[in-house]
């Protein structure tokens, strides 16, 4: 028979047991926009990203 020593089970990990919904998109986007802003400032890109926020506003017709 075969030892399950260090066998670790589907969708447990080191913070205990995850449940298998997916993440709300809100939540998700608070998690990441802090570290996009951090990027943003960190390389310059505001013009950038104002760009392409200006691109897809008017590809949506505002």
């Amino acid at each position: 028979m075969a030892s399950l020593k260090g066998h670790v089970p589907h969708g447990s990990g080191p913070f205990g047991d995850r449940p298998s919904a997916r993440r709300h998109p809100l939540v998700a986007t608070a998690m990441v926009l802090p570290l996009a802003a951090l990027l943003v400032v960190a390389f310059g890109g505001w013009d950038a990203v104002v760009t392409q926020a200006s691109s897809v506003g008017v590809m949506l017709g505002r």
